[in-house]
């Protein structure tokens, strides 16, 4: 047997920040990424750039602040407010901890409370500097990885209006090669940004983002269909909160601390959603069923408190249970303030009460309907389960306890050959596979009724958990892998569609994904690369010599499993699924998948490739 390995005093190591970023960088930044989902930890650097200029407009500092990132993915961002103060400029950069967030009475509603921010980014960048100007003086630092290169040692007069830059680019020995900022990502920061702070202007790249009506414009930009009532919004100390119904069945809400965007809701969510059906019944004096209160609903919902507390640093969920040190609770805090402030509402407008009640009995009316067609739906898929071939599981869940819970991924793929490919190579802990049999229901302008006695829709919905809602949804990445030609086209078409129109919570939280498949494999006899595009083939003849052997894949199926455990794997190219900017749901579906127009016609042939927005800065 083995002897036992050592354990001394010298197996204990203390790393410095730095060190310590650059090593764990999920524990500050979430997952590294390429910048093509808008989780992914470039957006968070930049977001923490943002935070502290944000702070000083919140305390009555700057009312501007530009963000330019050049192609190349360089970043600079420069607020007017007070400016770091030029002997602090270090201690802000490369100290960890601090910050000038401690003093609740100065930031006491601030986000960034722990002063590690700043610092991430600068761990982070192959190039960071930071500059600030006070009193018609200025002081810059430059770093990289977190180590000087050169600091400006005495302050220079310069006379340029007061505040602070950053500017960075990110280690591309940290971060993914082909790493870049998608622009649709940075507008939609600078706009949510703009609504939790009204009146002040996030200039990036040189279009102005600036809201007068806060919460209201969120509404009116996010919501697919007109609202079936002009939106009820209520402002208190330190809450605000807009909602209203539209003729849709999902429910969808935008929640914020402090001005983060906590994309995973919490404590202050939980109560929001609790509390409207408790005063919702009260007011109407019957115990409706909350899910026909909250049917169709979109809301959004802004909370400051003090000292929160996220469940990671990169704060997309709040924890905290308590709103202030006195201890009151975040469901009690909310609980009262709607239970005041929407009684009042609904009581003083009549019409917006009527609407809503006329809201909650059609949507009583729908889920009674759909009860039994759902019973016979949960029952087919409950006697399938066992000997349905068409899902090959994986063993992780999202909406379990698995430590790999995050990873999970369900391909939905067309035919057997595909499925088969991809079953023998998948990872069996974290990836499941769906095979749709040939060209799924177009269900364009249909009810929920009909797809639920659609037997493939029926399964599909057991299989990711989603038949009521996406709160149960088993796999993180819902992956739609279909051919590059026009019937593959056309079922992601389909699929897309059904999404859209019934689950459009997947694609906004960002579940929906396109998977790339390379089209050409060119190869020697020493080395291999796959091409997803004409420009990669060329590279790839260039870089092989002469003469390589050229194949063009005309379908998933062709793929052998060797290849394809490549193609899922750590290099995977996933493009996730967008709404698209400036276009309503309605708006798309009947471009997509209505009257067939010479427009969409054109559309399809010039784009016979991924429906999504990958667009880089």
């Amino acid at each position: 047997m083995a002897a036992a390995a050592s354990y001394t005093e010298d197996d204990i190591k203390s790393l410095d920040w730095r060190e310590h970023i650059r090593l764990r960088p999920g524990m500050y930044i979430g997952k590294l990424g390429d910048g093509s989902s808008p989780e992914d930890g470039i957006y968070i650097l930049l977001k923490e750039a943002l935070d502290n200029s944000v702070d000083e407009f919140v305390m009555g500092h700057g009312k501007e602040i530009t963000i330019d990132i050049a192609e190349d993915g360089h970043v600079e961002v420069r607020d007017f407010g007070r400016g770091i103060p030029l002997g602090k400029l270090m201690d802000c950069a490369a100290k960890i901890n601090t910050g000038a967030k401690y003093d609740s009475e100065a930031f006491k509603k601030s986000v960034g409370l722990n002063g590690v921010g700043i610092k991430a980014v600068n761990a982070l960048s192959e190039f960071f500097e930071i500059q600030a100007w006070r009193e018609g003086k200025t002081k810059a630092i430059e770093f990289s990885k977190g180590q000087v290169v050169e600091e400006m040692k005495n302050p220079k007069v310069d006379a340029s209006e007061g505040g602070t830059r950053l500017a960075f680019d990110v280690d591309r020995t940290v971060f993914p090669k082909r790493t870049n900022y998608r622009a649709p990502f940075v507008e939609k920061m600078c706009r949510y940004y703009s609504y939790l702070n009204p009146g002040l202007a996030l200039v990036f790249n040189g279009t102005k983002f600036k809201s007068k009506n806060g919460l209201l414009d969120l509404l009116k930009e996010e919501m697919d269909e007109a609202p079936l009532y002009d939106p009820i919004y209520l402002q208190g100390k330190d809450i605000d909160v807009a909602f209203t119904h539209g003729p849709g069945s999902s429910e969808d809400y935008y929640s914020f601390v402090n001005g983060q965007n906590t994309t995973q809701g919490g404590t202050h969510l939980a109560a929001f959603r609790e509390t409207l059906v408790k005063v919702i019944r009260e007011f109407y004096k019957k115990n409706y069923d909350p899910s026909d209160i909250r049917a169709g609903i979109t809301g959004a919902i802004s909370v400051r408190i003090e000292e929160p507390v996220f469940e990671s640093q990169t704060k997309t969920k709040l924890g905290s249970t308590t709103v202030s040190p006195d201890g009151e609770t975040v469901r009690t805090f909310i609980g009262n303030f709607l239970k005041e402030e929407l009684d009042n509402y609904l009581h003083k407008h009549p019409p917006v009460a009527e609407a809503m009640l006329k809201r909650i009995l059609a949507a009583e009316k729908e889920r009674k309907e759909l009860s039994g067609v759902k019973k016979l739906a949960r029952d087919r898929a409950r006697q399938t389960k066992v000997h349905n071939k068409k899902l090959r599981d994986c063993r992780a869940h999202l909406n379990s306890k698995h430590k790999r819970a995050k990873e999970t991924t369900v391909f939905l793929t067309e035919g057997d050959s595909a499925s088969g490919s991809i079953t023998k190579c998948r990872d069996v802990e974290t990836q499941a596979v769906f095979s749709l049999r040939g060209k799924p229901l177009n269900t364009f302008s249909l009810t929920k009724k009909v797809v639920y006695e659609n037997e493939e829709f029926a399964l599909l919905q057991a299989a990711l958990g989603i038949e009521d809602d996406i709160e149960s949804l088993r796999f993180n990445r819902v992956v739609i892998a279909t051919d590059a030609d026009v019937d593959g086209m056309h079922i992601r078409l389909l699929l897309l569609t059904f999404f859209l129109q019934f689950f459009p919570e997947l694609i906004r939280e960002g579940h929906l994904y396109i998977l790339q498949t390379p089209l050409f494999r060119v190869r020697n006899k020493k080395k291999t690369v796959y091409c997803y595009d004409d420009d990669e083939r060329e590279a790839a003849m260039a870089e092989l010599g002469r003469n390589p052997e050229i194949t063009r894949f005309k379908g998933l199926g062709e793929i052998s499993p060797d290849e394809f455990k490549f193609m899922i794997g750590k290099e995977m190219r996933l493009d996730p699924v967008q709404m698209e900017e400036g276009k309503g749901l309605k708006e798309m579906l009947t471009f997509y998948m209505g009257k067939n127009t010479p427009d969409r016609q054109g559309f399809i042939i010039e784009n016979l490739r991924d429906d999504v927005d990958s667009a880089e800065v």
